[in-house]
């Protein structure tokens, strides 16, 4: 129990990370009050869950070890949901347009359309199960590296994915967009269609997600190359199944037609720059 409390002691990197995000919002909630959906109880969570987080650091107990590694993943969910008040206030302008025509202009097409000449019902439905998956993939990697002991790289890697994510959220502010298929559904020679789940996985994700201007840059891009990057202090096998995954969810968001490559490419540059930036910064924060 004291080794415990001597690990679990003063804040991490990823408590400076939350904490910071939580106040940045809390600022938001109180610039835009009458303009924010829900706005009480937005604050009361903010200051609940900053409490809580300081209550464990300041007062370690039996229950302090394994919150401070896990909490992260319920608070970054939570701060995805919020998006759904906060979005309004930029909705005043939406990108879809602009990045369709990014597309159009690097491509001469539009790629998600121009694909469902390859669709079948059987391709479709596994690459909508391989994005469904995305966030049981993304945490696949801190447990596993939980269960095999390597505590120093599940609390760095919880700070990069949670970093990720909180960049990613900022990334859905600045450039709201939903998604080539609500923009160009009319433009779609041939509508999606799955074996057996799809419609109810993507149903399902939808009304997970609410009304979601979450396109910019495309998060399951990002999360799952910085996945797959982290996946080698687990074992070179993990890494390379990882590849093929990354590989395929990249695929999977312009066929499914849940993002625009230039959200792709968005995606992958903001990966690249946080797993060369992330170790400083930690180093730093730590």
């Amino acid at each position: 129990m004291g080794e415990v409390l001597k690990r679990s002691a003063g804040f991490w990197a990823v408590d400076k990370l939350v904490l910071a995000y939580f106040a940045f919002m809390a600022a938001l909630m109180l610039a835009w009050w009458g303009s924010v959906p829900h706005a009480g109880w937005l604050l009361a969570w903010h200051v609940a869950g900053a409490a809580l987080l300081v209550y464990q650091i300041k007062l370690p107990n039996r229950t302090t070890w394994l919150f401070r590694n896990w909490y992260p993943v319920i608070y970054v969910a939570s701060c995805y949901k919020e998006m759904a008040d906060f979005l309004p206030l930029a909705r005043h302008v939406v990108y879809d347009q602009q990045l369709a025509d990014l597309d159009q202009r690097i491509w001469g097409l539009q790629p998600g359309v121009w694909l469902s000449r390859i669709q079948s019902p059987a391709f479709t439905e596994f690459l909508q199960w391989i994005y469904t998956f995305f966030i049981p993939a993304v945490l696949l990697v801190a447990f596993l590296l939980w269960r095999r002991g390597h505590y120093a790289e599940f609390q760095y890697y919880a700070f990069l994915i949670a970093l990720g994510y909180l960049v990613s959220y900022l990334g859905y502010v600045l450039v709201p967009a939903r998604g080539p298929r609500f923009l160009l559904k009319d433009f779609e020679h041939l509508p999606l269609h799955g074996l057996w789940l799809f419609q109810g996985m993507q149903s399902t994700l939808d009304k997970l997600e609410s009304v979601a201007y979450d396109a910019f840059p495309s998060g399951h891009t990002e999360l799952t190359i910085l996945a797959w990057w982290s996946s080698k202090a687990v074992s070179k096998r993990w890494f390379g199944a990882y590849f093929g995954y990354t590989l395929s969810i990249i695929f999977a968001t312009v066929y499914l037609r849940y993002h625009y490559t230039v959200d792709v490419f968005a995606g992958a540059i903001v990966a690249v720059v946080l797993i060369a930036a992330t170790p400083f910064l930690y180093r730093r924060l730590q």
